[in-house]
């Protein structure tokens, strides 16, 4: 059994979970200080990736980032880098999936937040910038790792985005998910099983990270 497949499959959840922590995070707490009419366009614009079918976001990232395309043919003609058909194109199309569940989580955490208590900081001489790090980030924590945790558990099952930026090649963007349709196209259903159940003891485990997250945060 090869384990490159489970081995892509993390490093492209781990890179693009770690991306869209960031920015995640200083989206959702930008965004939440808007004017609600500003807000709730942006909030459409964000939250788009996540109503949309997998294929038709990796359609319209093949759009945009196709060697013929306007991105992807500066940077095949400039960097000699292309941006689709290798392990790290699917990066892109994972982030873009998952951007959208980091966002929404962290926002409500934010908007959740007492804002007497940055007031009262505020008070005490607190610059903006030591409150948010350790005053309102500690306090909305349990929503951020919670939104970070999910993203990386459906990062690891992205498929359809994925398969049409990165398509499958064994050994090279091979995937999880990609393996498993491959299997099954080419009947070899015992492997398939195989993959499956790894996949879904993986998910078991993040999920069940997230329950033991959220008890530890309660009792605290």
């Amino acid at each position: 059994m090869d384990l490159y497949p489970l081995w892509n499959s993390l490093r492209i959840a781990g890179i693009s979970t770690a991306v869209i922590f960031f920015l995640g995070i200083l989206s959702a707490y930008y965004i939440a200080r808007l004017p609600r009419t500003v807000k709730g366009v942006l909030d459409v614009i964000l939250t788009l990736p996540l109503v949309l079918p997998p294929t038709v976001v990796g359609f319209l990232l093949l759009r945009l980032l196709g060697p013929r395309r306007p991105v992807g043919a500066f940077f095949l003609e400039h960097f000699g880098l292309r941006l689709t058909m290798t392990w790290e194109s699917a990066i892109f199309a994972t982030a873009v999936v998952i951007f959208p569940l980091m966002y929404r989580t962290c926002r409500g955490a934010f908007e959740s937040f007492d804002e007497n208590l940055a007031d009262a900081g505020r008070t005490l001489g607190l610059s903006n910038t030591y409150i948010f790090w350790h005053i309102r980030m500690p306090s909305c924590r349990p929503g951020i790792l919670a939104g970070m945790v999910l993203a990386f558990a459906r990062a690891l099952g992205e498929y359809g985005a994925t398969s049409m930026i990165a398509g499958y090649t064994p050994g090279r963007t091979a995937t999880i998910s990609t393996t498993v349709y491959q299997l099954w196209r080419t009947n070899d259903d015992g492997l398939a099983l195989r993959w499956v159940l790894v996949n879904m003891a993986i998910s078991f485990a993040v999920l069940l990270a997230v329950n033991l997250l959220e008890k530890r945060e309660r009792r605290r």
